[in-house]
């Protein structure tokens, strides 16, 4: 979903009812509260100028204009197939990557035809035979959590870009005539594009870091002479983590940048504008939305956690201080997973459309009604405040002993203790299969403070296993029924890395396991993303031999079932595919099977 920076219109992917899988593409005039079907899809996403007034998007690489104020859609003819389009902010030309020479491209198409901007077919000698990729996020910074790799300056006459050789990435400013201007840091130092934001506040605000991302910079680009200034330092002895939808310029030209607060007894995720602390240290902030005006200042609208990591809640903060010092104000008031978007004066919070204190429309869920009505117990497990979650079958009877399936997210810093029906749907299919389904947010999840997040570095498997079994075996004392007697565990990715070395490692506890696409080897994953978590391997090989998996079963007395699922674990059961049904008929299976 996105707002038009004008506010007139509310742009959004819905499907045609409960059994069309395919998206569309729809309209909310937020003068009328009218709904108009734009295109039929199938769509998996699109981009806007920015009145929303046009929207690009592709279909099998077909290049299409939709004119959001009319309702009509245009196929764009292009020299070759377009992914990741986005109209320039006035809505004249139109961007795209191609990869016709096998390498990306960056292209413009718009009144003057269809021309290349950037790109270099083939490979480069200076960069080791590597393919050179313009305009695309590589694989690390994906992980890191940037997944654009162009941005459009606001008066639309140039364009940020990347240019990615190997593991090495730069940034480039091209003039649509054509001239080029090399952007200007340390990249030796701070290899590292973490973020990048070029709003209309000012010029473009990047995020660079160290490769160990202990340290990192906030830079202003000067669009004229690609020089940078910094703007705020960022420091972590573990690792630095970003706050997303920032660095941003303020509309009174402050820059926005997300950090933590870790002193004087404050345990903190907070926004600092100009080094000015702007939100509660109470407040855990996940996302800023953007800003929404209020009265002659504007407001920041953020996502966060005030207290219950289970819940995220949308909150309006100030952007001028007063004597009360900073403030934020929620708006969502039921315990919940919400979400905010904002543009001009409206504010659409869930599925429900603002301007100001009045609101304009519900956006119509023409969805099914879910198959099941789950109930989690949701609290507090040990010490350290684990959050967890206990979901029985839905004609589970009390007094009845009843297996246990521990089911795990599928990397370190997502929680699956939250307070949303949609995110138990499939667990309560596997509770009524006949397990009791637990759920455990070790630390190493977001949400309840950076030290609870980054306990976890270089010690990864030990705190996640350790927390896993502490938090399972102090919720018998609430949950009796439980039979820790017959354990199972499941996870995809870094998830099923972590369900293998579950009855790898701890065989008294975990009694069979599920691993679906494990990561076999932290040296496979991109550098970044381990390095983040595990530190140099070159400084410390044996961190990255305790996470191994092939270190872990040469070690294990393989008394405990274990299958994976899309991978080769020597000595242990590997299938290339499997349904659930497959998955369950495995984990009924007898605890005591050697396979």
């Amino acid at each position: 979903m996105t707002v038009g920076a004008d506010g007139a219109r509310v742009v959004f992917l819905r499907s045609l009812g409960p059994e069309d899988p395919d998206a569309a593409l729809w309209v909310l005039d937020v003068g009328t509260a009218a709904e108009t079907m734009v295109d039929r899809g199938p769509l998996r996403a699109y981009a806007i100028d920015r009145d929303a007034r046009v929207a690009a998007f592709v279909r099998d690489g077909r290049l299409f204009r939709a004119d959001l104020v009319g309702a009509t859609v245009t196929e764009v003819a292009t020299d070759e197939p377009a992914e990741d389009p986005r109209p320039d902010p006035a809505g004249r030309s139109i961007g795209y990557i191609g990869r016709a020479t096998g390498a990306p491209s960056l292209r413009v198409v718009g009144p003057d035809g269809d021309r290349l901007l950037a790109g270099e077919p083939g490979n480069a000698w200076r960069e080791h035979g590597s393919t050179i990729a313009w305009g695309v996020a590589d694989v690390a910074a994906r992980r890191l959590g940037r997944d654009r790799g162009w941005w459009w300056s606001p008066d639309g006459v140039r364009v940020l870009a990347t240019r990615t050789a190997g593991s090495s990435s730069s940034l480039h400013l091209l003039d649509l005539d054509l001239g080029w201007v090399d952007v200007h840091w340390d990249r030796e130092t701070y290899p590292l594009v973490v973020d990048v934001r070029w709003g209309d506040g000012g010029g473009p605000l990047i995020t660079v870091l160290r490769r160990l991302q202990q340290h990192g910079l906030v830079l202003a680009i000067d669009p004229r002479t690609g020089e940078t200034q910094v703007h705020a330092e960022l420091a972590d002895a573990r690792w630095v983590e970003p706050v997303a939808g920032t660095p941003r310029h303020l509309p009174d030209g402050r820059v926005l940048v997300g950090g933590e607060l870790a002193h004087d007894g404050f345990d903190a995720r907070c926004l600092f504008a100009d080094g000015s602390l702007l939100t509660p240290p109470h407040l855990y902030v996940r996302r800023v939305v953007g800003t929404i005006a209020r009265s002659s200042t504007p407001d920041l609208i953020v996502e966060g956690t005030d207290g219950d990591p289970a819940s995220q809640f949308v909150f309006r903060v100030r952007t001028a201080l007063g004597s009360g010092g900073a403030e934020a104000h929620r708006i969502t008031a039921s315990q919940g997973w919400h979400r905010a978007e904002t543009g001009g004066d409206v504010l659409v919070v869930d599925d429900v459309v603002w301007r100001g204190e009045k609101r304009v429309a519900t956006l119509r869920s023409l969805a099914a009604t879910p198959p099941y009505a789950p109930k989690p117990v949701l609290e507090k497990a040990t010490d350290r405040g684990l959050p967890t979650g206990v979901l029985y079958p839905t004609s589970f009877v009390a007094g009845a002993r009843i297996p246990v399936l521990v089911t795990l997210a599928d990397e370190p810093g997502r929680q699956q203790v939250v307070a949303d029906a949609a995110a138990w749907q499939e667990r309560q299919w596997w509770a009524d299969s006949g397990f009791a389904v637990v759920s455990i947010d070790s630390r190493g999840t977001p949400g309840v403070a950076p030290s609870f997040e980054k306990v976890v570095h270089r010690r990864l498997v030990d705190v996640l296993l350790g927390d896993q079994v502490d938090a399972l075996l102090a919720l018998v004392g609430k949950h009796p029924d439980l039979d820790l007697s017959s354990v199972s565990v499941r996870g995809s990715g870094l998830g099923g890395w972590l369900a293998a070395m579950a009855v790898l490692r701890r065989p008294d506890v975990f009694h069979r396991a599920v691993a679906r696409s494990p990561v076999l080897d932290w040296g496979d994953l991109p550098a970044p993303y381990a390095e983040r978590y595990l530190g140099d391997p070159r400084d410390s090989p044996e961190v990255y031999a305790q996470h191994s998996l092939f270190e872990a079963a040469e070690q294990s007395d393989r008394s405990r079932g274990l299958l994976i699922v899309g991978a080769h674990l020597p000595g242990y059961r590997s299938v290339s595919t499997a349904t659930l049904d497959e998955e369950l008929a495995f984990l009924r299976h007898s605890s005591t099977s050697r396979r």
